[in-house]
């Protein structure tokens, strides 16, 4: 999701069109923030695009046929925000989140007035309403927002920790933990543990929900061949002194999901994921198209 935050609100995703009810809890390779003013949530509005069908294929966030005429006019000042990057298109959707905001609307509320605006059927419920704020602890510095750490450093200064900052005063926004409760299948994308799963996890009562439910929990390994496809991943869960294999991803999620999907890849180490207290599920889980991100979902839904 958009490269591009410090201000995360990662989100469940909710359906139950054609066949069992599914909470999908995701993240991406984005977070949330304020931005000249704007409340920015790219997690939440890269789920939204994507589902309908607008995203940016080459870019995997933002829109497609984007123009970037205002940030190329805020290029001509002085500004500390030249680097980072939004759309034109994109900017609308930020301006009216933050109107709505503003006007005293939740975010929740909001996030379910622009995918149907966009004509998603599906919920798409940010975790909680309140600000968490996703710090990295880096080496010979301390602690700096996501945004600086993934877009202007480009995730490439090492990690000595993480923190949610206010998520242990956040609350769940209304129907994250009904989601979880209600669903047949929880699913745990195939997202950054440490960055995108885990600002899920930090807010009381999410993690709980997700544990009571293990039995019908599968998780899919952000981790290929011992490397992420996209984004930080591997080094974050070096860096914070996990093995960055399928086996560690087990050892993180054994006590959340009684399932782990690996790819065909990692088949050789099957038995140390389920050595590790995970049933182990072995296929193609490299999505190139909705093809094989259609596959992958049959498989999931089965396994539970």
């Amino acid at each position: 999701m958009a490269p591009r935050s410090r201000h995360r609100n990662p989100g469940t995703a909710l359906t139950a069109a054609d066949g069992p009810l599914v909470t999908a809890l995701c993240g991406g390779v984005g977070a949330a923030r304020l931005l000249h003013g704007l409340h920015v949530s790219p997690d939440l509005d890269t789920v939204t695009y994507t589902l309908a069908g607008a995203i940016s294929r080459e870019r995997g966030w933002g829109l497609e046929g984007e123009t970037w005429n205002t940030m190329e006019a805020l290029a001509r000042y002085p500004s500390r925000f030249s680097w980072f990057g939004l759309g034109d298109r994109d900017l609308a959707t930020h301006l009216f989140r933050t109107q709505r905001l503003g006007d005293g609307v939740p975010l929740s509320t909001v996030t379910g007035e622009i995918a149907a605006a966009w004509g998603v059927e599906v919920s798409i419920v940010p975790v909680t309403d309140d600000r968490v704020e996703t710090m990295m602890d880096v080496e010979d510095e301390g602690e700096i927002g996501f945004q600086d750490y993934f877009v202007r450093r480009a995730h490439g200064v090492a990690v000595r920790g993480v923190r949610f900052r206010g998520a242990d005063t956040a609350r769940p926004s209304p129907g994250v933990l009904d989601a979880l409760a209600a669903a047949e299948v929880v699913v745990i994308c195939p997202s950054n543990p440490v960055v995108s799963i885990g600002p899920l996890l930090a807010i009381p009562g999410v993690q709980d929900a997700v544990v009571s439910r293990r039995d019908r929990v599968v998780a899919v390994s952000p981790i290929v061949a011992g490397a992420a496809l996209k984004g930080p991943a591997g080094r974050l869960l070096a860096e914070l002194g996990h093995e960055v294999s399928v086996v560690g991803v087990a050892r993180l999620y054994a006590p959340l999901a009684a399932t782990l999907v690996i790819d065909e890849a990692d088949a050789a180490l099957a038995p140390a994921v389920e050595a590790a207290g995970m049933r182990c599920l072995v296929t193609p889980t490299v999505m190139r198209g909705p093809a094989e991100a259609a596959a992958l979902a049959k498989v999931i839904v089965e396994a539970a």
